[in-house]
């Protein structure tokens, strides 16, 4: 399976945020999408889950030896600053999700055990999610990945408000399920992306340049990273 962007644009007026963007991920890795702060990794994620229409280009996912435009149903997303239904309990939402999603779930599971999964307590299994904080609130948007498991799994910025143990836990499950998946990491970490992904592409002047595998160990790793990134320095 790839996940093919073939001459994707898009701008802001007159910004120019996505530049004829071109780039085939593959699964069984996780992708480490590295770039400065407003140089376009949420406008990217946004392009290829429909959030936002792109001016330009298409995202094309083959599969089977067959190839068909990405749809919706074909992406996890985690969104950086989670949306979530905050009228809902925690416990109502996880089984709103499974019960929407549960002739397609892989590896069906109960409510307490996936909130097991995630090590969230008892007492806030039904409590608001108005009244949960941002850490809590990005625990259930990686829920609803590890419950649905699209072939596509978008990560924005997740685990920087995570506790240290349960983004442990959420590395370990991204390494064991990567092998069915396309993962897409966006990150400004640096260690982070090093640490967890298997091919680290930099996001710089619009475009995606994927960096040498064999670089990932070198010295000169940082260097080359911080060369590509020079270009987006106001």
């Amino acid at each position: 399976m790839q996940l093919e962007l073939k001459g994707i644009k898009k701008s802001f007026e007159s910004k120019h945020v996505l530049k004829d963007m071109n780039f085939t991920f593959e699964k069984g890795k996780i992708y480490g999408l590295l770039g400065r702060n407003g140089a376009g990794k949420t406008t990217l994620f946004n392009c290829l889950s429909g959030e936002v229409i792109q001016d330009e280009g298409s995202a094309i996912l083959h599969s089977d030896g067959m190839e068909m435009d990405l749809d919706n149903d074909d992406i996890g997303y985690v969104f950086s600053t989670p949306i979530l239904p905050e009228f809902l309990t925690g416990y109502e939402f996880v089984k709103f999700f499974i019960d929407i999603n549960k002739n397609t779930i892989i590896e069906l599971k109960t409510v307490d055990d996936y909130f097991d999964m995630m090590k969230i307590e008892q007492d806030d299994r039904h409590r608001l999610i108005k009244g949960y904080s941002h850490g809590m609130k990005n625990k259930l948007q990686m829920l609803c990945f590890i419950i649905a498991r699209p072939p596509v799994i978008l990560l924005d910025e997740p685990l920087t408000s995570l506790d240290v143990v349960v983004a442990l836990e959420i590395k370990k499950i991204l390494k064991e399920i990567k092998h069915d998946h396309i993962i897409i990491f966006s990150t400004h970490i640096l260690q982070l992306a090093t640490d967890l992904c298997d091919e680290i592409v930099v996001l710089s002047d619009g475009k995606l340049e994927q960096i040498d595998h064999e670089m990932l160990k070198s010295s000169k790793f940082e260097e080359k990273v911080i060369e590509l990134l020079k270009d987006d320095e106001k």
